[in-house]
């Protein structure tokens, strides 16, 4: 990879780093988003609100599956990053050669027990009867991609933690386009419905995990490291794993929280189910530059974490929660204007549009809580406090649950407290990651290894 592209940001200023590395992501993230996103427009605008209910009840239970694999990835990421602050290239290859042994491992399991218990689990979440075909098929056969997320987001993770988070954003702009070429071929022109749209997202993802896989082996010279550095190495996957892992249950946790979110949602049939797809989907939208905020202060507090400088981290947590607020500041009034027009992109169905518009109004005024979440987030994932994944995911979990199935079931409430709940635990949430960024070990951490790994 030329040195053009790596970004090294022990040094320099700071809101330059994290705004020049987070907008590739951030324009990268929503076109990831159009996997999901394409699948629900073409399915609700030419199939029906029932099969969207169908492709929105499997979202929370393809979010656990990929995190599995994804957590993993993330964990290689900040380990490269770290090693990368420290100038330990040695450690750069042994980390990216045998992180793949771990993540081929994760999405094998995750694709067979998706497959294999697809109808089981959508029933455990009180999916209707009436759309459970359609749910089952879309779920078992989305599974199928899962090792191709996997293995683009393990070679993203790395270039993202040298500092190019260009590159990714190039095989994902790529990889979406196909995706509404071969929707709209597969569910209009061959007429194959929600089977259809998931075969779409399957090869979509195949092409951005060959093309990036194919980058990698011939730029990056990580990946052609030599015969040695592909030995499994006890020390880097332990490392991988101790990182990885937490990374991976907390969204894992979170998942699950979401699947219990989802069993709620179905108990107030089709139309309800239709409306929780919608708002999720933007939510999903409005937390993409969250997201890229928070990968950006990962690879800024791995590396400089790895250079032992705990007040530039610290510097680099108030720049970021500076940029998230003037985010906020304009994305919020936005959802509240227009609402009834955001969901009536996705359908024509005036009772889900009806509904839908409060349910956004609901959320968007939440969304300020949401934002400040990810900010303490990248920070400690990329110091590496591990303990704090687990903290994150049990507290998510615990609210979500809680407030959906205690708002949801006041009477004057009712269906409302399904969007209520997800506000209350962002703002829950969001305490608690402030509170673990001021007062948590990492600070000691970093003083006492003097930026030794």
């Amino acid at each position: 990879m030329s040195a053009s592209k790596v970004r090294d940001m022990t040094q320099g200023n700071i809101t330059e780093h994290l705004l020049k590395f987070a907008f590739p992501l951030f324009i990268g993230n929503l076109f990831q988003q159009l996997y999901n996103m394409v699948d629900s427009f073409v399915v609700g605008n030419y199939v029906g609100a029932s099969s969207l209910a169908a492709i929105g009840t499997c979202g929370s239970l393809n979010f656990l599956f990929i995190s599995l694999s994804m957590g993993l990835a993330n964990g290689v990421g900040i380990i490269v990053a770290q090693y990368f602050g420290a100038g330990d290239h040695k450690g750069i290859k042994s980390t990216v050669t045998n992180a793949y042994y771990l993540i081929i491992g994760a999405s094998f399991l995750a694709t067979t027990v998706g497959f294999i218990y697809a109808e089981d689990i959508l029933k455990l979440m009180n999916t209707p009867e009436d759309i459970l075909p359609e749910s089952t098929l879309y779920l078992s056969t989305t599974v199928f991609g899962i090792i191709f997320i996997a293995l683009y987001n393990s070679v993203a993770s790395v270039l993202r933690a040298l500092g190019d988070s260009k590159t990714p954003l190039y095989f994902l702009i790529l990889s979406s386009l196909l995706n509404v070429v071969l929707d709209l071929l597969f569910v209009l022109r061959f007429d194959m419905g929600v089977r259809g749209a998931a075969i779409a997202t399957i090869i979509s993802q195949a092409v951005a995990a060959l093309v990036s896989l194919s980058y990698a082996f011939i730029k990056l010279p990580y990946y052609r490291a030599e015969k040695e550095f592909w030995k499994p190495h006890r020390g880097i996957i332990f490392h991988s794993i101790k990182l990885g892992v937490p990374m991976a249950l907390q969204s894992s946790m979170i998942a699950l929280s979401m699947i219990v979110l989802q069993g709620v949602v179905n108990t107030f049939g089709a139309t309800v189910m239709a409306v929780y797809t919608i708002s999720a989907k933007v939510d999903l939208i409005i937390s993409q530059l969250y997201g890229a905020m928070s990968f950006a202060l990962i690879t800024f507090s791995g590396q400089n974490y790895g250079a032992g400088n705990a007040e530039r981290i610290k510097a680099g947590f108030k720049r970021g929660l500076a940029i998230v607020e003037i985010y906020n500041a304009v994305m919020i009034p936005i959802v509240l204007i227009f609402s009834k027009s955001i969901v009536n992109i996705f359908v024509n169905d005036p009772e889900v549009i009806e509904i839908g518009t409060t349910a956004l109004r609901i959320t968007g005024i939440m969304y300020l809580f949401l934002g400040v979440i990810y900010v303490p987030r990248g920070v400690l994932n990329g110091v590496g406090d591990a303990a704090f994944s687990m903290i994150n995911g049990i507290t998510e979990v615990f609210c979500r649950i809680l407030y959906s199935n205690l708002l949801t079931g006041i009477a004057l409430i009712g269906m409302w407290g399904i969007w209520w709940a997800a506000g209350l635990t962002w703002a829950t949430v969001s305490v608690v990651c402030i509170l673990r960024y001021r007062f948590g070990p990492w600070r000691k951490k970093i003083a006492s290894s003097g930026g030794s790994l």
